[in-house]
Parts: structure tokens; C-alpha cells; sequence
């Protein structure tokens, strides 16, 4: 019986890593920069203004990973879930939320962990992309294809185990809070 638990606690822990590092890079942003960048780059056949949108594509999409980290939300006492940006005081909203008490959301260390990781994570997944590639360096793809092809998951991991050392506890866009995780932020 105490094998079970143990075992079930592992498997929990390595279960909510996985679900930390899926949340690490915002679904939206990623989707946007894989519907945009095969455009933008011309399909790996740059110009010099395909290179210059190409570059503000990965710098928004990248400041857009970094951005969702900071934020939360959380059940509002008129039952509606509202979204925030986490500062050193609490929870910033543009609702307003004065009968809540924000300060269970203040920024923390982790919160800055993740948004480093995760332009870490994009920027790997966003400059080997093979348009990208093409694009900016294309020797590269022919003279560096390991690298191109072990970078991606020694990032990974190296990403999901920092993750298991600072989970995610927040909330963000995307995300709503759960019912037990509403009332409970810590």
C-alpha cells in the first residue's frame, strides 16, 4: 500500500511537470508564430523586409511568452473570472476587485524563472524552425544538422526540470483558475 502511494506520488509529480511545461509557452503565441512565420519568411526565401517582419514576429511573440507569465486570474465574488498582472503589491486588474484580496498574487522569483524559460524555450523552437533557418543562416541547416537535431529536446528537458523546482501556480490568460485553486493562491 505505501508502494502505491509513493508511486502515485511520483507519477502526480511527473504528470504536473509535463503540465507546467505545456504551459509554459502560451498556445495562442505559438500558434500565431506558426501560421505567420511561413509567410513572413517566404516560406524560407527571405528578402531583406521579410528578415525585418520575421525578426518584430519572433520579438512580440517572444515578449508574449515572457508577458503570460506574470499574469493570473481568479474567480471573481460576481462569480465571472478575471484576469490580472502580477506586481510586488498583489494583482493588478482592471476590474474592479477591492472586496478581493489581491495580495496572495504578488510577484514571486519563480514567476521570473518561467518567463525565462519560456523565451528560452520559443527562441529554440522559433529560430531552428527550418523557414527561420533557411531564412537568417541557411549553411547552417547543411554544416549544423545535429545540433538542429538535439538542441530542441536538451532544452526540453533541461525546461521541464526547472519547472519541477519552481512550479507554475498561476493562472494566466488561457488558463482559469480551477474552483479549489481560486480561493487558495498562495
Amino acid at each position: 500500500m505505501a508502494k502505491d502511494s509513493s508511486k502515485k506520488s511520483v507519477q502526480d509529480r511527473t504528470l504536473t511537470g509535463v503540465g507546467n511545461l505545456i504551459k509554459l509557452l502560451p498556445t495562442g503565441t505559438v500558434f500565431i508564430f506558426q501560421f505567420l512565420n511561413p509567410v513572413l519568411t517566404n516560406n524560407g526565401h527571405c528578402h531583406t523586409i521579410n528578415k525585418y517582419l520575421s525578426g518584430i514576429l519572433m520579438g512580440l511573440c517572444g515578449f508574449s511568452c515572457a508577458f503570460s507569465s506574470f499574469t493570473d486570474s481568479y474567480v471573481g465574488s460576481d462569480g465571472i473570472t478575471h484576469y490580472g498582472i502580477a506586481t510586488v503589491k498583489g494583482l493588478w486588474t482592471s476590474a474592479d476587485a477591492e472586496s478581493m484580496n489581491m495580495s496572495g498574487y504578488k510577484l514571486q522569483f519563480g514567476d521570473f524563472v518561467h518567463a525565462f524559460f519560456s523565451v528560452i524555450v520559443f527562441a529554440v523552437l522559433s529560430l531552428l524552425d527550418s523557414n527561420t533557418v533557411e531564412c537568417f543562416y541557411p549553411s547552417f541547416e547543411s554544416s549544423q544538422k545535429t545540433l538542429l537535431m538535439v538542441l530542441p529536446p536538451v532544452i526540453g528537458v533541461i525546461s521541464g526540470s526547472i519547472f519541477m523546482f519552481f512550479p507554475n501556480k498561476r493562472h494566466g490568460i488561457g488558463y482559469p483558475p480551477s474552483s479549489s485553486d481560486s480561493s487558495q493562491q498562495s
